[in-house]
């Protein structure tokens, strides 16, 4: 079984998160949406391409690429044309 490909506004939101650390209060405020055909974050969660981790060192949650995620951002990183 194959997996589908990532869109290209996920492939963005990966780009945004692995630019630099961001919170979770930044995600939100940046990618949340009401609308049902932009499931931005929604779709990264989902296919395990980020997750939310506590840190110590702040009172909000992290964003973070998992594994899969940092793949895939690089995959795209190193793409003709990128």
């Amino acid at each position: 079984m194959s997996e589908s490909p990532i869109d290209r506004l996920t492939l963005e939101f990966l780009d945004w998160v692995a630019r630099r650390p961001r919170t979770y209060a930044d995600a939100m405020e940046a990618w949340r949406t009401t609308c049902p055909r932009l499931t931005v974050w929604e779709d990264a969660l989902a296919s395990n391409l980020i997750r939310v981790e506590r840190d110590e060192t702040s009172r909000d949650p992290i964003v973070t690429l998992t594994p899969r995620g940092r793949a895939a951002w690089r995959a795209q990183q190193a793409a003709p044309g990128t």
